[in-house]
């Protein structure tokens, strides 16, 4: 299912083309009924747009290429970086964004490990649950962040924080630990994570990050090649 419906989507040449069923149905090969079957569901997780003249990107498809494009230097700066601390650690890497209440991960590394973590590149998760979220929200004043989530956040596990009020303290701590933002069991039972966010003109850029198992891993030892990591990566980048 995954492999047919990845055909699909790449069987538009940009993001701006239209695609009849027909058109799809000869670019990829594929049976009509099995195109049209996973159209319609792409059509209803906004993947992508049926229209009368056809199918296009959707929002979310739309949405992952505006963050990939205009990341394109920030993640080639990133790669040797984030390979090295895999390398380093054993641990699933992250290099991820802010975007409102979430962070895009645009990449990541893990080696055996990464399919522990449940995340992908280009996917999503909260901020207020996780390590790389924290860091960069912990950036924000204090006004921004209660507009951005209101009253109530979402739970992931029974250790994630809930409200604005604990969100603050633990943004606090964060500022207090110099921008390194902590998470065990916050986001997914049993990973923990340590990141820390890389510094921009008014607003951080991204997040490093560092996940593993919550009762083996060492959150505390590793933070600092964390924090060389995204020191490195600043200095990278203003050169450029």
């Amino acid at each position: 299912m995954i492999a047919r419906t990845t055909l699909i989507l790449e069987s538009f040449d940009s993001r701006t083309e239209r695609l009849t069923l027909e058109e799809v149905t000869r670019r990829t090969g594929l049976p009509r009924s099995t195109v049209h079957r996973i159209l319609d569901k792409l059509v209803q997780v906004e993947w992508l747009e049926h229209l009368s003249s056809g199918y296009r990107f959707g929002r979310r498809a739309l949405a992952l290429s505006a963050h990939q494009n205009g990341h394109a230097e920030l993640r080639a700066a990133a790669a040797p970086l984030l390979h090295e601390l895999q390398l380093q650690t054993g641990l699933v890497v992250h290099l991820s964004v802010l975007d409102r209440t979430h962070v895009v991960h645009l990449d990541k590394l893990g080696g055996r490990l990464a399919t522990s973590v449940p995340t992908r590149v280009g996917g999503r998760s909260p901020a207020h649950a996780t390590a790389s979220g924290k860091a960069l929200l912990a950036w924000l004043a204090r006004e921004r962040v209660d507009r951005l989530f209101g009253a109530h956040l979402g739970r992931c596990t029974e250790r994630t924080i809930t409200d604005t009020t604990a969100l603050h303290r633990e943004l606090a701590a964060v500022r207090e630990r110099r921008g390194v933002a902590f998470e065990r069991g916050e986001f997914a039972r049993g990973v923990a994570c340590v990141g820390a966010a890389v510094p921009g003109p008014d607003f951080p850029l991204a997040a490093i990050s560092l996940a593993g198992d919550r009762h083996t891993v060492r959150l505390e030892r590793v933070a600092p090649l964390v924090v060389d990591a995204v020191r490195t990566l600043d200095a990278s980048l203003r050169a450029a």
